[in-house]
């Protein structure tokens, strides 16, 4: 039986959103719903594709964090189904929610298809709860066109500070804790450009003793993590030093 009635506030929304947990496996899906409701957000859950789109209805989430492998249908025929309500007559406006696939499957053409049908991100598992709240907040704040205090974002990279993860286009960036520390900086500073020396003053405090190649070597750690799609991000002033420019800069 799911769990959809265990939504605890469930007109009141709260300030991280109310999400709609669809699992069958019950030990997970529990577990999910807690930690979620424990990092802040309402959350509703159901255990089938047609609970699903039944609470979608009822309920109006924020977002649908919806597993793949279901009893009755698959997660790609509730996604396709929701989408199919947004223009329906009866959808009561639930085809337009976000969907953040999370699946045990890792198949590239899954994903693919996955994001192709419309949905906004696919989390195999198993994953780290941290990550796939760091994603869940990141479509969120898309949807609503808005950041999060904690949260730097510069085009489609974003920084969450409080989290220490990055994203790029939606897509987590593995770094080390000295190219998160200057990433930080230079996302701190954006379309500012910065010196050499101050970069490595504020960000090494002379660790390398004054040796402003490490700071060249390290922007060129991050261009290839985080500037391996466009638009470029990190870029040479030349004479001066680097700055991380938006691209409307």
């Amino acid at each position: 039986m799911a769990s959809g009635r265990q939504s605890e506030h469930r007109r009141g929304r709260s300030a991280e959103g109310v999400l709609l947990v669809v699992e069958d496996e019950p030990t997970l899906r529990e577990l999910l719903s807690a930690s979620l409701r424990f990092s802040g957000f309402e959350v509703a859950s159901a255990a089938t594709g047609e609970e699903a789109l039944a609470l979608a209805v009822r309920e109006r989430p924020d977002l649908v964090v919806l597993d793949v492998m279901l009893p009755d249908m698959d997660g790609f025929e509730v996604l396709r189904s929701l989408r199919e309500r947004a223009t329906g007559p009866v959808g009561g406006g639930s085809g337009d929610i976000p969907v953040l696939f999370l699946t045990a499957r890792n198949d590239p053409e899954d994903k693919v298809n996955g994001l192709t049908i419309g949905g906004d991100d696919y989390v195999t598992k198993p994953f780290r709860l941290e990550e796939l709240i760091a994603r869940i907040r990141a479509i969120l704040r898309r949807a609503h066109g808005r950041p999060r205090e904690g949260v730097l974002c510069v085009a489609d990279l974003e920084i969450d500070v409080d989290a220490h993860l990055v994203t790029r286009a939606g897509q987590p960036v593995e770094l080390s804790p000295t190219e998160f520390r200057l990433l930080r900086y230079l996302a701190e500073h954006k379309d500012q450009a910065l010196e050499k020396t101050k970069i490595l003053n504020d960000v090494w405090q002379y660790d390398f003793g004054g040796d402003s190649g490490i700071v060249e070597s390290y922007i060129s750690y991050l261009r290839r993590k985080v500037d391996h799609v466009e638009p470029k991000l990190i870029h040479t002033v030349r004479g001066v030093g680097y700055a991380l420019r938006s691209p409307r800069s």
